[in-house]
């Protein structure tokens, strides 16, 4: 191999490892939506085991989600959020990620 191909090797490598350490420090945030199935109880306990709040967060929050259709329950990567999103959606939970983009 050349001198030039090597180095635009670890060039590409140096790149790929700035992205995934963006992908994964980026601030995501976990949101969760209102709906006519799920009790309050059952979106506190939910937030309380998933998302390690405390009851009186998980209550706040779901008042919050009750009376203005959406809240942001939590804050932090992509990696980190991804699966509270899905614990959440697996007990029938509306849970999205929105990943926000660097200014």
């Amino acid at each position: 191999m050349s001198n030039l191909h090597t180095q635009t090797i670890k060039e590409i490598d140096e790149l790929v490892d700035v992205l995934e350490k963006d992908i994964n420090t980026n601030t995501s945030q976990l949101i969760v939506f209102n709906d006519d199935f799920n009790t309050f109880d059952w979106v506190i306990q939910s937030l309380m085991e998933i998302c390690n709040h405390t009851f009186q967060q998980s209550e706040q929050l779901s008042i919050l989600i009750h009376y203005t259709g959406k809240a942001i329950i939590k804050t932090g990567s992509l990696t980190a959020l991804e699966p509270m999103k899905d614990g959440l959606v697996d007990r029938g939970i509306s849970a999205v990620i929105e990943t926000l983009a660097n200014s």
